[in-house]
């Protein structure tokens, strides 16, 4: 009985052991480290008192003798009995907070929205605000896949109301929020976001700002109607200062911006050009370099192919970048220098390698639509000094690209560098050397030799870079090459038609405008080349003249005014001349631009009515807003809900049948008819009866029915009278 009580004295003495060790060492129980952490216990009491680590070993060996996998197997299943009772409670006070959080949820109706309207015109309250914003949250979000719907209070269930909430959300919210931080009604700059956000207010109501334009960006991603991202867009723009307090917004909205500028249809395009227009000007240095990268990338992804329909749609992709960089032309100019240097990158390693890859770089669509590019930014900012360094290096690169190839069959982009250069000179006011790449043009075999492949097919040298070998042989492509180098050689020589050197300048063109009607055979060609020459020494005429009585040196700053007057309102005969030629180059390509296909019924109709107040603007984009949203457009409803396409099809059909029938009543309306110009019901219905499949009506079919008989009729008439004379010569 003694050893029995002894034993336990020792055990609570190596309990308390243990509890000192513990208290220096925290949760060591957790862990498989516990049996460890045990052994080293009983080692320092082993060398704290070897005397009673003998008792123990003698009395209570199972206390000294235990298995290290035994304690790790308790203290896991211990572990995981916790960790699953936890989850048993998670998961059911889960699934208890879904079913309040159902249950709780409140439909949002339109008395609803209007009610919290009307308690922000009248009194201000900060809870309608959040309300208003809890349902755009909501609107935007619905239809997600990822269950956002239970984080909020309300719901949306029908069209109406989602339509409602947005136009008064998107229209009235800029509103309501400059009147909650007191800003002016419209405009603002960066630095007055940025003494705003210092206030206490602003910091209790950021969160406000940032719920509408972070919801709006989510619904601007999920739209696909052209209208609804372009309402959207028009009324975000008056909000974009705020993104100056949210650069990761900021950097997301110029993204979606670029996209819809690049990619959209309608008027999307300008719209979402303004958007990023107006960042620009608000934001500053803040999204500058963003947006000049952005738009250039996004215009090199649009005019990699060229055609006669894509062409209008590059060059007011081309006048929005230049537009643009006018924004800021210091930084602009840092961007235009690494780009122009990418392309002269290009031609060096064309011109040292010599492989047709290399040329391929080069010879591109997507490299002569930069050059256009950059040569409309010299143009219009040539005069500034920010700008107008590029203009030399600009020029070195087309003058290269023009002589890279030398063959008729790249007659076309050297047609195009030469119109670039000048354009060059003229916004500039400096000589480039033109004459020389359209003269060369002139002593190829191709354009001075008769035509051995035919007339061929008009060739559009604004839309094509390389001549097929076919084509090049053929009297159209002839003719569009021998008109255009005279255009352009007349537009270089009509720029320094008023210089005192016109006479020296334009002597070595005239010289081989005369070798070239020797050369040519083609009497048109002789002519035109001819009258261009009389124009240039009639020109040269008017300049000795004048030159007789000037008393200054060439390099006399006093020749810059030499025929002034005389220039401004072009009066040498060379400048009335190519009037002329500007003329006939225009009718030329609108006869190469004419199509038999309509686009639209009143595609070329726009408004001119200009709103006399800022208050009738308003109304009219509320109005507009009304329009666009009045759909039943709802992300992620119901498709059972929307009518179904085949029915809008039927009557369609049905609609042209019964007209065509009504038409088909009367023959003296037919030479009245007006047919259907609606593509969907060519394309899409199949021919009815009265209706023979090219869009000609039931009434063309009946009076080729009346023609049939009229010809059987007269037939029966001859056979009767043939008859009678042969029984009268019997007879």
């Amino acid at each position: 009985m003694e050893g029995k009580h002894t034993a336990k004295k020792l055990k609570c003495r190596v309990n308390s052991e243990e509890g000192h060790d513990e208290s220096r060492k925290s949760k060591a129980s957790k862990s498989g480290g516990q049996a460890t952490e045990h052994k080293e216990q009983l080692q320092r009491l082993k060398e704290k008192d070897p005397e009673f680590y003998e008792f123990l070993s003698e009395h209570d060996k199972e206390l000294l003798q235990f298995d290290d996998e035994d304690i790790d197997e308790d203290t896991d299943t211990d572990v995981e009995e916790v960790e699953t009772e936890e989850a048993d409670d998670e998961s059911s006070r889960g699934d208890i907070a879904e079913k309040e959080e159902k249950t709780s949820r409140t439909v949002i109706t339109t008395t609803m929205v209007d009610s919290w309207c009307n308690s922000i015109k009248e009194s201000g309250k900060i809870g309608a605000v959040r309300s208003l914003l809890r349902a755009f949250r909501t609107a935007c979000h619905y239809g997600d896949d990822g269950g956002d719907e239970l984080s909020t209070k309300f719901t949306i269930m029908s069209s109406s109301v989602f339509n409602k909430v947005m136009l008064v959300v998107l229209s009235e919210m800029d509103g309501i929020l400059r009147q909650l931080f007191k800003l002016p009604a419209t405009g603002g700059k960066k630095e007055t976001i940025i003494d705003l956000m210092s206030t206490k207010q602003w910091k209790n109501y950021n969160h406000l700002v940032k719920s509408y334009l972070g919801n709006a960006l989510h619904v601007l991603n999920q739209m696909t109607d052209t209208e609804m991202i372009s309402f959207t867009l028009r009324r975000l723009k008056y909000s974009s200062i705020f993104l100056a307090a949210f650069p990761s917004l900021l950097r997301k909205y110029i993204k979606v911006s670029l996209h819809f500028w690049g990619t959209g249809g309608g008027a999307l395009p300008v719209v979402s050009f303004l958007f990023l227009r107006d960042l620009c000007i608000r934001l500053g240095s803040d999204c500058l370099d963003e947006c000049f990268k952005g738009v250039y990338k996004a215009y090199i992804l649009n005019c990699q192919f060229v055609n006669a329909m894509k062409l209008q749609h590059i060059q007011f992709l081309g006048n929005c970048v230049i537009e643009l960089f006018g924004i800021d032309l210091p930084t602009a100019y840092q961007h235009a220098f690494v780009f122009i240097r990418q392309l002269a990158m290009l031609l060096r390693d064309a011109l040292n390698t010599r492989t047709k890859e290399s040329f391929r770089k080069v010879y591109e669509w997507k490299f002569m639509n930069c050059l256009e590019l950059w040569t409309g930014a010299i143009c219009a900012y040539g005069s500034e000094a920010d700008f107008r360094p590029l203009a030399y290096p600009l020029t070195q690169i087309i003058t290269g690209v023009a002589r890279l190839l030398p063959t008729a069959r790249y007659f076309p982009l050297r047609l195009r560098c030469a119109r670039m250069l000048n354009r060059i000179a003229a916004s500039t006011g400096t000589f480039i050397p033109v004459s020389m790449l359209l003269l060369d043009m002139l002593e190829m075999k191709e354009l001075n030799r008769p035509p051995t492949g035919g007339v061929g097919k008009a060739v559009d040298l604004q839309t094509i870079i390389k001549v097929s070998k076919p084509n090049l042989k053929t009297r159209a492509f002839q003719e569009a090459c021998v008109f255009s180098v005279i255009d352009e050689l007349a537009e270089h020589l009509a720029q320094w038609s008023y210089s005192a050197a016109f006479f020296e300048l334009s002597f070595i063109p005239v010289v081989r405008l005369h070798s070239f009607c020797k050369l040519t055979k083609i009497e048109r060609f002789r002519k035109a080349m001819r009258q261009l020459n009389r124009q240039i020494k009639a020109s040269s005429d008017v300049i000795n003249e004048k030159r007789v009585s000037i008393s200054f040196m060439p390099n006399d700053p006093a020749a810059t005014s030499f025929l002034e007057d005389e220039k401004k309102i072009g009066a040498s005969p060379l400048s009335q001349y190519v009037l002329m030629l500007r003329q006939r180059a225009k009718q030329r390509s609108d006869s190469l631009m004419e199509s038999s296909v309509l686009v639209g019924e009143k595609s070329s109709i726009f408004g001119t009515k200009i709103p006399e107040s800022d208050e009738d603007e308003g109304d009219s984009r509320n109005e507009e807003g009304a329009a666009v949203f009045s759909s039943s457009w709802l992300p992620g409803g119901d498709p059972k809900a929307r009518p179904p396409k085949d029915s809008d099809k039927k009557r369609k059909k049905k609609r042209k049948t019964e007209e065509l029938e009504g038409v088909a009543m009367d023959e003296d309306v037919v030479e009245d008819l007006v047919l259907s110009s609606d593509e969907d019901d060519s394309l899409s219905d199949t021919p009815s009866d009265g209706d023979d499949g090219n869009g000609k009506a039931a009434p063309q079919n009946q009076q080729k029915q009346k023609q049939k008989q009229s010809t059987t009729a007269s037939k029966k008439k001859s056979r009767a009278n043939k008859s009678r004379k042969r029984k009268r010569a019997n007879s």
